[in-house]
């Protein structure tokens, strides 16, 4: 036994302990991956073997815990394949699982060592910088309004314009002699006399009713007995008051509903729709119309003359008039003009029914909105939130794999630089390819088992005794030979 075989032993050991100091040291480093030292016997044409080597350095790329930060730039990937692609400032591109990032002074997506995070714009397949979505998103003119409704079917049918009044005749006796009175019924339902009798009681011209005229005060026509041609009276109709279409009276509509809609430059106009139920041309039918303003002005292409009409069968489903479509010129006036609006409304799915008004109803337009914020979706997706409520994607996060991710060489920095023996990135979007998915908001901890990397100190340190020992033991079997006589 020589020394060599104890000291290769002492090496060893040694960088074993480095390797497992290492992996402590860094426990608390997000994305670090541990390393684990492979060793190899030393043979050079001996049967003997010469001591032992450090074959190499492997590091275990295996998922670490993902914890969530609430950061908006952090992000983790969630399963073993894949890698950040990052270029640091001389243009160089590294790979890192690391995802802990922020936004620079040139809104670049940079980590903590300035290097900017790379991925795919919307479209396209070039690999850029990925920079913080700041900015105005553009406004989007409405020109889809979808509305579903149940119009009441027991509202009463309003009348656009007001009937005749249909004349009557009554015989009245005051006990002296009967006469024949005529009379038309108002549209409050009071009688009016052509030439009205002198206040009194009168017995009805078959002697069955009695009728009492009280000066000053209008005789209702609900007053009035049954006709009775026997006795000579006429039946009598009162006259229907016509409510003419007029937004501000709300006797001529039966429902409203206002609703906000955008032109080409972002500016809200309130577009209201007008329900009103006539009296259907059609048995079995019923019809409703439907009256348009815009900011409370008429629209040119269905004027008042000319409103939508819905039809609705018995069973309260829609029949016809399911789609209308409007043209308004130029929404925002010479102040703020604005390309025309043209919006397709869709009553689909609407009915009559006996019950409530329950409109529902969106719409496709929106106001331009500030940047509030980014978020990054599972796919890798860049979605840009606006103080407008919208969410906008505005590019895809790239992730590299490797055939032979031992083949990498670590630069430090939580880091990785591609090798020969590594081979060449396969990049693509998350979750493509069979990359991992990301998850937002989350960074991924160290993989370092601390339990496991404890005991594996403990035989390090029995090792280096060991080998230590062999060569204590070595000096001890030369000692006593040099002492020979």
């Amino acid at each position: 036994m020589g020394f060599g075989q104890g000291l290769s032993g002492l090496n060893a050991a040694a960088q074993n302990l480095d390797v497992i100091g290492n992996n402590i040291a860094n426990s608390g480093t997000v994305g670090f991956k541990s390393s684990s030292a492979t060793f190899a016997d030393v043979y050079a044409n001996s049967k003997v073997g010469l001591g032992v080597q450090v074959a190499s350095v492997n590091q275990r790329f295996t998922v670490g815990t993902i914890s969530a930060t609430g950061n908006q730039f952090d992000m983790a990937i969630d399963g073993p394949k894949g890698l950040f692609r990052v270029q640091d400032p001389s243009g160089n591109i590294l790979y890192t699982r690391n995802g802990q990032f922020f936004a620079d002074k040139d809104n670049y997506i940079v980590n903590a060592q300035g290097h900017r995070l790379t991925g795919y714009g919307v479209s396209g397949t070039d690999l850029t910088p990925i920079m913080v979505p700041v900015g105005n998103i553009p406004p989007r003119a409405t020109d889809s309004v979808t509305t579903k409704t149940n119009l009441n079917a027991n509202a009463p049918v309003i009348h656009p314009t007001s009937s005749a009044m249909v004349p009557g005749q009554i015989v009245l006796d005051d006990g002296t002699s009967p006469v024949t009175h005529s009379y038309t019924v108002n549209a409050n339902g009071e009688v009016v006399w052509d030439t009205p009798p002198a206040p009194g009681t009168y017995t009805t011209g078959d002697g069955t009713s009695t009728v009492e005229i009280i000066a000053g005060t209008p005789l209702a026509a609900g007053s009035l007995p049954p006709p009775d041609a026997g006795a000579g009276e006429n039946a009598f109709v009162a006259a229907v008051v016509g409510h003419p279409f007029d937004p501000n009276n709300a006797d001529s509509f039966t429902h409203s509903l206002p609703i906000s809609v955008y032109d080409s430059l972002g500016n809200a106009h309130q577009l209201t729709q007008y329900f009103v139920k006539r009296e259907s041309a059609t048995a079995g039918e019923s019809t409703w119309e439907v009256y348009y303003r815009l900011n409370g002005a008429e629209i040119d292409s269905h004027p008042d003359t000319s409103p939508a009409e819905l039809t609705f069968s018995s069973s309260g489903l829609l029949l016809g008039g399911g789609t209308q479509n409007l043209s308004i010129v130029n929404p925002g006036g010479t102040n703020s003009p604005a390309d025309n609006l043209n919006i397709t409304l869709a009553y689909g799915g609407s009915t009559q029914f006996g019950g409530e008004f329950s409109p529902n109803f969106t719409q496709t337009g929106y106001p331009t909105g500030e940047y509030a914020g980014m978020s990054i979706a599972a796919d890798g997706s860049i979605m840009a939130n606006y103080t407008n409520g919208e969410s906008q994607a505005m590019g895809y996060v790239a992730l590299a794999d490797f055939n032979n991710l031992q083949g990498l060489q670590p630069v430090g920095g939580n880091a990785w630089a591609e090798t020969g023996a590594s081979g060449g990135p396969v990049v693509g979007r998350p979750g493509t390819n069979g990359l991992a998915t990301l998850q937002g908001q989350s960074v991924e901890e160290s993989n370092v088992d601390m339990s496991q990397e404890l005991v594996n100190m403990i035989i390090a340190q029995r090792t280096y005794q060991a080998n230590a020992q062999t060569i204590k033991t070595q000096d001890q079997v030369l000692q006593t030979l040099i002492t020979m006589r």
